[in-house]
């Protein structure tokens, strides 16, 4: 049984990492389960509260980071809401329907279709498209450092 609950843990936390590149997987979901999952093949008395408390909190951070420094990427660059709207679409859309290259080319095109929508010049919806690759590129910074913060924390209260 020892061997399963490992093997699980280490598929989410796995999961998880992939999740911080690729939008669809449930990245910090899947860590933050992981935890879980220990717990009941193992032991929750490994978990104290503070454990929990600087889990659950750079689980917040993550959700709130994974949305607002996409957003904040795209209107650095002067970007409206119709361009941050499209970004998130493509973000989610371009995966699949380019499967190589649509992580970037998505968000990229989304936010420069957005932004031409509005009226905007073409030069200045380039601009933003721009932006969102920037935020998307920092996003997954931010989520790859904390995620790995996470995994970290718990094999140090572990052993």
């Amino acid at each position: 049984m020892d061997i399963l609950g490992w093997f699980i843990v280490i598929a989410l936390f796995v999961i998880g990492m992939a999740g911080a590149i690729y939008p669809i997987l449930p990245g910090v979901l899947a860590i933050y389960f992981a935890l879980f999952v220990y717990g009941w093949f193992f032991s929750f008395a490994d978990y104290t509260l503070w454990f929990w408390i600087i889990q659950t909190l750079i689980l917040v951070v993550l959700f709130i980071a994974d949305y607002a420094v996409n957003a904040w990427g795209v209107k650095k660059l002067g970007g409206s809401k119709a361009s941050i709207w499209g970004s998130t679409i493509g973000l989610i859309i371009g995966p699949f329907v380019i499967p190589a290259f649509g992580l970037i080319i998505g968000p990229f095109l989304g936010a420069l279709i957005g932004e031409m929508l509005t009226g905007s010049s073409p030069g200045k919806s380039l601009k933003v498209g721009m932006g969102s690759v920037l935020g998307l590129f920092s996003s997954v910074l931010v989520k790859v450092i904390l995620q790995l913060a996470m995994i970290i924390i718990f094999f140090i209260w572990v052993f």
